[in-house]
């Protein structure tokens, strides 16, 4: 008896950790996503490889998440059309949690969040691609550099912009003095 309940418990953990999603971890190639868009079109992470990417997961329900939109607004502005270390611009991939697509939408409207990579299936916390990256709290985010490693996450507020920063080329020449 203790020898199957022994067996049952060994079952119930094995299958209960492989249902929890990758550890997703600085350093590590950025799992692919595949979403759809406002439209119903597919949208996957690799079609974005030579960008910088911020993967946000957010919800239209989320306050905090809400609270970090001027932050993503002032990134993207700032720095959408920057160049990188080894990319060539930055792309915000925002990836919702909602369920209900009207809420999903008027969010995206009343924030202003006007880039066009918007995505999600609609399933809420059952969202493949959260469960892939093993999302347990919103706001979450990762910096995906132009090769597609994970090169920061969770970044917030003014640590946001920082972090894109660093990444940025920068567009001040040095000049050599000639004898």
């Amino acid at each position: 008896m203790i020898r199957k309940l022994s067996v049952i418990i060994i079952f119930t953990v094995c299958a209960t950790y492989s249902s929890l999603g990758q550890v997703v971890n600085i350093g590590q190639k950025a799992p692919e996503i595949v979403q759809f868009n406002t439209n119903g079109d597919t949208l996957k992470l690799s079609d974005l490889k030579g960008k910088l990417v911020l993967i946000d997961f957010w919800a239209s329900w989320c306050v905090p998440c809400r609270r970090e939109s001027p932050y993503l607004i002032k990134a993207y502005k700032m720095f959408k059309d920057s160049k990188f270390k080894n990319a060539d611009s930055l792309v915000i991939f925002s990836i919702t949690l909602d369920s209900h697509r009207d809420r999903w939408l008027k969010a995206i409207a009343d924030d202003s969040l006007n880039w066009d990579w918007h995505g999600g299936d609609l399933k809420g916390w059952r969202n493949e691609a959260a469960k892939k990256y093993n999302i347990k709290a919103i706001p979450a985010n990762f910096l995906v550099d132009g090769d597609g490693t994970i090169i920061a996450q969770n970044l917030r507020g003014e640590r946001l912009i920082e972090t894109i920063k660093k990444q940025t080329v920068s567009s001040r020449r040095l000049f050599r003095w000639r004898h």
